[in-house]
């Protein structure tokens, strides 16, 4: 696990904000397991292990493992015949992960001007951890940035301008870190 350090209002260091990676009730994996449960349902009507495993390029045995995880925090359920569906809270997971993953690489797409791919993957690995108050604000955000509002229009192009010139200078109040991310 990484050490994720934050620092709070006053400035001070946080070295136990790590540990909320470990209380976060969706993890990579769940995530995409229920959104790919839901886009089997959508697409063939049916969900079933196998599907499931195929589509996630895993193996059987892998994907039973975490579906009976799922099955035991009540996220999914299995009728009879063994074929798979969501709970209401399985269902809720996924089209909210979903919501994040597009708000987020909309995000890092249009204001940041983050290309597609990078957007894309970054989103990936990122939508499960966002949590539900800030994909709220994520979404004002967006929405008010693609909006006609003068202000937002004003910021998208101060902000792209800024990106082109002022944070190439030296003075730039990042730069040690701007050399980082372009290596």
């Amino acid at each position: 696990m990484t050490l994720v350090l934050g620092i709070n209002q006053n400035g001070a260091m946080m070295t136990n904000v790590w540990k909320s990676f470990d209380s976060n009730e969706v993890t990579h994996s769940t995530a995409h397991h229920l959104m790919t449960i839901e886009n089997l349902i959508e697409e063939l009507g049916y969900a079933r292990v196998t599907d499931v495993a195929n589509r996630l390029n895993i193996t059987r045995g892998s994907a039973s493992t975490t579906l009976k995880a799922l099955e035991k925090n009540a996220l999914i359920a299995r009728d009879v015949n063994g074929f798979l569906g969501l709970t209401s809270r399985g269902r809720f997971i996924a089209q909210a992960t979903r919501a994040k993953k597009r708000l987020l690489q909309q995000f890092l797409q249009d204001v940041l001007g983050v290309n597609d791919k990078d957007a894309e993957i970054d989103s990936c690995k990122i939508e499960h951890l966002v949590s539900m108050e800030s994909g709220h604000q994520l979404c004002a955000l967006v929405s008010f940035l693609n909006s006609d509002h003068p202000t937002a229009k004003e910021f998208m192009e101060t902000f792209h301008d800024f990106c082109s010139k002022e944070c190439q200078r030296e003075e730039c109040q990042f730069r040690e870190e701007e050399r980082l991310f372009a290596a």
